[in-house]
């Protein structure tokens, strides 16, 4: 958004007599900021995603207000909230909004996405993988698209994707929502993460009954990963000594390299530890543990050209590293533990 034409923009509509500052149509720009504020349920948040200033937001939405003749925000609350009336504004601006951007993303995909900028919502713990490589790949192909990629909690993963903020989202075991589609990605193995000094450590693999009250550094309570390692180990009628619980895999890798306990952690994201000689990776022995890992998009959202080249690319990569979606695809919504029993649990939410 060029902040320097939409605040002149304010200020020539500020000069206009009523009635013909009624006749003058609001400008996308002035539909997308009150959409964000709404979103964002705060001035300072939305004047920050346009490259604004608080003021000129708040000139913004006071013009729409004038201009309907209704008061859009109930500003005695915090965080802000809509109006009855603001409410249904809302909905039908933030379908124009939606139109129009994907109205521009399908004139450029005419153009083959030149200039197009991918907008992808992920976990943190897929930039710990291979993410990088793929978007090196992906600028190499299509040297003019960009890649934007936004590491979150996996909870504002699926507010990026619900809102439009992003094309589409990376989660683990994602969760099927009415508003939303469900992709299977990859499959990655979990193994057991200790640290070089650790008694585990030099075996060249593990079996769960080997873990029974081993400290072990957990995730939070509250994630889905931490309920779907909770019922593994519970399938494999084994107790774990929790000593330290955290709520992204890095930190968890810290307080393993520190000696907190072991953990079970998905292979790819301890690749580079493993290389550093800072972390072992222990190989299960006499089950299979999976992480599932799945692309999440809004229905009936069409995907810009970039968007769908570089989807597509990580389909390929997915497909071929090993990891591939195949398999999962046929037990969506299931965690996936064997222990030659083919015992598979199904997630509970």
């Amino acid at each position: 958004m060029d902040r320097t034409s939409l605040q002149d923009e304010c200020v020539v509509a500020d000069s206009l007599a009523p009635a013909e500052s009624h006749r003058r149509l609001p400008g996308f720009d002035a539909l997308k900021v009150f959409c964000d504020v709404a979103r964002c349920q705060n001035i300072s948040h939305a004047a920050s995603e346009n490259y604004l200033s608080q003021p000129a937001v708040s000139v913004i939405v006071g013009q729409l207000e004038n201009r309907i003749g209704v008061q859009l925000f109930n500003r005695l609350k915090r965080p802000l909230q809509l109006t009855a009336l603001g409410q249904v504004y809302y909905e039908g601006c933030k379908g124009l909004v939606e139109q129009y951007t994907e109205l521009e993303a399908s004139i450029r995909s005419a153009r083959g996405g030149d200039g197009a900028t991918v907008q992808v919502a992920a976990i943190y713990s897929v930039g710990l993988g291979d993410m990088g490589c793929y978007v090196e790949r992906f600028k190499r192909l299509y040297p003019t698209a960009k890649v934007n990629i936004e590491y979150l909690h996996p909870d504002q993963v699926y507010e990026r994707v619900h809102e439009g903020v992003a094309d589409f989202g990376l989660v683990s075991f994602p969760r099927k929502m009415r508003e939303m589609t469900v992709e299977p990605w990859r499959e990655e193995e979990m193994v057991l993460a200790c640290a070089p000094g650790h008694p585990l450590a030099g075996l060249s693999s593990v079996t769960p009954a080997q873990m029974a009250g081993v400290k072990f550094v957990a995730f939070v309570k509250g994630l889905v990963i931490r309920r779907v390692v909770d019922r593994f180990l519970r399938e494999q009628d084994v107790v774990v000594d929790t000593a330290a619980q955290f709520d992204t895999i890095e930190n968890i890798k810290e307080g393993v390299k520190f000696g907190a306990g072991v953990s079970l952690l998905p292979a790819p994201t301890i690749r580079l530890e493993v290389r550093a000689g800072t972390l072992k990776a222990v190989p299960l022995a006499g089950c299979r543990f999976v992480r599932a890992i799945g692309v999440i998009r809004r229905r009936r959202h069409k995907l810009g050209c970039a968007a769908l080249q570089f989807l597509e690319l990580l389909r390929e990569v997915g497909d071929n590293d090993g990891a591939g979606p195949a398999s999962w695809s046929q037990r969506n919504g299931q965690a996936h533990s064997t222990n030659g029993k083919s015992q598979s649990s199904k997630r509970k939410r």
